[in-house]
């Protein structure tokens, strides 16, 4: 029986692109598939003539063949066409359907990446501790940052300089294999290419053909005035290079910063706890707290300061991050009791206790006068 002409089999004229004739095939083969008519010899038929005329007609130097010679092209061994058995058609063809649908989701289908179809680099993260006093005025730090550089050489291409590329012999330029398992065919990216669809001819002998090479990186990072804690800063295509020519990753900076002796940072705020005297407390007395920015200020202590009372020094904490507000710095009073007392010393405070009255210290008369209080309540209940 004399085969069909292929563009009539699939309803469709010479001048057809590829979408437009894949669309006319899924039509086709989606309407004469077996699993739809089963038992449909007639169906089964049109079926494996739709699947043969498409893929002929999708492949490019097929089409071209055809186009020119007809069926005759694929005849005596002309083009391979003599293999389209039921099982080679429905696994090629149901191929291009999966692959029609699904593409999108596995990475654009299978089509041939190339040489600009670069692989990019790693980003890469750099630990960077500083000072509370540089998180306060900002400043620029050089860093050493080992990464994968271009390679001088190739710049970055991985083939020795003055050779090239060739289509891959493995996929023939598709960047991908199929290999068919029964009723099914399985596509994976070329082991020969790695999905270039190319190989080179030569290696680049200085970075072994990947197109970077290990090193050691200076660079200048700023950092900003008022930045926290476990910031961090990108720093755009300052990561590891591509493979052979691909673009960049990002370097990432994650800040921390060391410990102060004296305080301690809550956001735009910063803490000092200031140990002062008993005597201090219960007379006043004043003194002087550093600030971050080499100035001092003077802390007045009133007359009967209480242990953790605080003090609040308007916009001498931290400067917030992009902004032209700053924190406040909140002196807590912590009120020491003396230690290696001599007996004379005892013997004055002794006296000033006996002296003392409930007005010298209320909060502790009026504590125990409520427990005095429970007691009493508890012993009447009895």
């Amino acid at each position: 029986m004399e085969k069909r002409d292929f563009y009539e089999v699939l309803g469709v004229d010479k001048s057809v692109d590829d979408k437009a004739l894949k669309s006319a095939y899924r039509k086709l083969a989606m309407k004469y598939h077996p699993d739809r008519n089963p038992g449909d010899d007639e169906a089964e038929a049109k079926f494996k003539e739709v699947s043969e005329a498409y893929d002929t007609l999708k492949d490019a130097q097929k089409r071209a063949a055809y186009d020119r010679f007809g069926h005759a092209a694929f005849q005596n061994g002309g083009g391979g066409g003599g293999a389209h058995g039921f099982g080679a058609d429905f696994s090629s063809s149901m191929s291009d359907i999966f692959e029609d649908i699904f593409g999108d989701f596995m990475g654009g289908g299978g089509q041939r990446r190339g040489r600009n179809s670069q692989l990019r680099g790693s980003d890469l993260r750099y630990n960077l501790e500083i000072d509370l006093e540089e998180a306060y005025e900002g400043r620029t730090v050089e860093i050493d940052v080992p990464t994968m550089a271009e390679c001088d050489t190739c710049t970055g291409t991985g083939a020795k300089p003055g050779t090239g590329f060739s289509t891959c012999g493995t996929c023939s330029g598709h960047g991908k294999v199929r290999a068919a398992q029964g009723f099914f065919t399985i596509e994976r990216t070329c082991p020969q290419c790695h999905g270039r669809g190319e190989t080179m001819d030569q290696p680049c002998t200085d970075c072994s053909g990947q197109g970077r090479r290990q090193e050691n990186r200076n660079l200048s990072v700023d950092v900003p005035q008022g930045i926290e804690d476990g910031t961090r800063i990108r720093l755009s295509g300052e990561g590891e290079a591509g493979m052979r020519g691909g673009p960049s990753g990002d370097l990432y900076i994650f800040i921390s910063i060391r410990p102060h002796e004296l305080f301690q940072r809550d956001g735009a705020d910063l803490f000092c706890r200031v140990p002062i005297s008993m005597t201090t407390a219960a007379l006043g007395g004043e003194f002087e707290v550093p600030g971050l920015d080499g100035s001092r200020a003077r802390v007045k202590v009133p007359q009967g300061t209480q242990a953790g009372q605080r003090v609040r020094l308007k916009s001498k904490g931290m400067p917030v991050l992009r902004s032209s507000q700053v924190g406040d710095m909140y002196i807590q009073m912590d009120v020491e009791t003396p230690q290696n007392l001599t007996k004379r010393q005892k013997e004055l405070l002794q006296e000033f206790d006996d002296l003392s009255t409930k007005e010298n210290n209320p909060s502790s008369n009026g504590f125990f006068s409520k427990i005095k209080s429970l007691f009493e309540g508890l012993a009447d209940s009895k």
